[in-house]
């Protein structure tokens, strides 16, 4: 795009022509990849609590992390993380969700305040705890919904979202909606070392909602990718401090 306006002699981009052929090149290839259908998957067998919730996926992320620690304080560290914590997380959730600087965004996973746990703004914005067991934590949250639901008053949507159970979030299967849900799980290797892993996964219920999610997915994940090696990064910074 800056070639179409200013030919760059440096690069093969010397003429209008030539920027014009790569940009047509490059958004083909971009919406090539945003339209490419997402495939399912699913758990051979009951490995951890998140399969619970989500046996059945067609987007997920996975990151891991050893950390020179006792399970007791990986736990204590995930709990406690801020947004603070983890490097470029309030750059990127911004480039996700621009606001202006004072502009009296609610607090949400995407415009944490500095000094709360990342996981208690989560659980307070949308999320639920879905399981809290000695070894692994899940949390999840809806990404995708009907649309008759979207055009709901805030307060009818909060209070449905109340009544949302766990149990609910598992069984859940209608069409229209995307469901998302990240664990922690963090096992004990012996000689004072603990191995900790995160694991995101999202299920969309029809074509319609996986289709919508496909191409917000491949845009976001490498920022989101970052965003959980950094996360993990912190909680192993402040284990083993």
């Amino acid at each position: 795009m800056v070639a179409l306006l200013r030919p760059l002699p440096f690069l093969p981009l010397s003429h209008r022509s030539g920027a014009a052929f790569v940009l047509v090149v490059g958004l083909l290839f971009v919406a090539t990849a945003v339209l490419i259908p997402a495939s399912e998957r699913g758990a051979v067998r009951r490995a951890s609590l998140l399969d619970d919730f989500v046996p059945r996926w067609q987007f997920a992320e996975h990151h891991e992390t050893r950390i020179h620690a006792p399970p007791e304080r990986v736990d204590r560290a995930i709990r406690s993380v801020t947004a603070a914590d983890i490097r470029f997380f309030r750059l990127l959730t911004w480039l996700r969700s621009p606001r202006l600087p004072g502009s009296g965004t609610p607090e949400t996973i995407l415009s944490a305040p500095v000094g709360r746990p990342i996981l208690e703004v989560a659980l307070g914005s949308g999320f639920w705890m879905l399981a809290d067991e000695p070894g692994e934590l899940v949390i999840g949250t809806l990404v995708i919904v009907p649309p008759e639901l979207e055009r709901l008053p805030i307060d009818e949507l909060e209070r449905r979202r109340n009544q949302f159970t766990a149990s609910r979030f598992a069984a859940l299967d209608e069409p229209g909606y995307a469901k998302a849900a990240m664990s922690f799980r963090w096992t004990d290797e012996g000689a004072g070392w603990c191995r900790l892993v995160t694991e995101t996964r999202v299920f969309a219920t029809d074509t319609s909602a996986r289709r919508r999610f496909a191409a917000y997915w491949r845009v976001i994940y490498p920022g989101s990718a970052t965003i959980r090696r950094m996360w993990l990064r912190a909680i192993r910074q402040r284990a083993e401090a």
